[in-house]
């Protein structure tokens, strides 16, 4: 999971992010990856500025898939974008498991 701060430039970041980045996220670069969501954060409960414009999750069957997978220097060359672009601070990385219920 990647949580990208408040940019400074929304509009180029939105811009950079859709049209240079999220296509770079995919299985050539990303060995193994089974899916990928983003996630434009749009407000908080209280309506405060969210500390946060984006998130994505990249998902991979195992943790041994993943850090191999970030280990590739295809992977670096993404994660150097993603840092590049994050113009509001650097993009925070969280592994996470997913837990689901469905209603």
């Amino acid at each position: 999971m990647v949580l990208y701060p408040a940019p400074r430039d929304r509009s180029k970041f939105e811009r950079e992010y859709s049209q240079d980045h999220v296509p770079m996220v995919n299985p050539q670069n990303f060995p193994g990856i089974q899916k990928f969501v983003a996630s434009r954060v749009v407000g908080t409960p209280d309506g405060s500025a969210p500390p946060f414009h984006t998130l994505a999750e990249l998902y991979f069957p195992s943790m041994a898939a993943l850090q191999a997978a970030v280990a590739s220097p295809s992977a670096q060359r993404v994660v150097a974008h993603a840092v590049a672009i994050s113009t509001g601070g650097l993009p925070i990385v969280l592994v996470a498991e997913e837990e689901t219920k469905t209603f």
